[in-house]
């Protein structure tokens, strides 16, 4: 099963996304689900690790995905189209960034990070609000550090 790690560095927030074992397999896709795309229409398969840093005043914050071995980078999804950022789609829209750099090995690409920066309190619920959306869509749950 795949496994998000979800790491506020702003103390003395600390939080994790985990395995839901209340979460089925079986789980029919649609339209209101949360999902991440690199190209338009093509939802990522791989689940990111996710990693949170956040001002203490809560003014700002960064999330940085990082995706090993993504889906966007089979050769049958390269008539698709190309990797234009990274778009966060759920019920309420779309969250995007352009701040997308793909890592390369022996002239291959490995793996995508992602940051996406968070300049007010309201884009920092917006996102949180999609994570959720995204961890319960991925049979991911919410585990909040004691």
């Amino acid at each position: 099963m795949k496994f998000l790690s979800f790491l506020v560095t702003c103390l003395p927030f600390a939080a994790a996304f985990a395995p839901n074992s209340s979460f089925s397999s079986s789980r029919l896709s649609t339209e209101l689900d949360a999902s991440i795309q690199f190209i338009r229409g093509l939802d990522e398969k791989v689940v990111p690790d996710v990693k949170l840093t956040r001002a203490r005043d809560g003014s700002s914050g960064v999330a940085t995905f990082m995706f090993n071995n993504p889906n966007c980078f089979d050769a049958s999804t390269a008539s698709r189209g190309e990797i234009t950022g990274m778009f966060l789609a759920d019920e309420e829209g779309e969250i995007s960034t352009t701040d997308v750099n793909a890592k390369f090995a022996n002239g291959k690409p490995q793996t995508i990070e992602a940051k996406y920066i968070m300049r007010s309190p309201a884009e920092w619920d917006r996102f949180m609000r999609f994570m959720d959306r995204y961890a319960e869509a991925n049979g991911l749950g919410f585990n909040s550090a004691k």
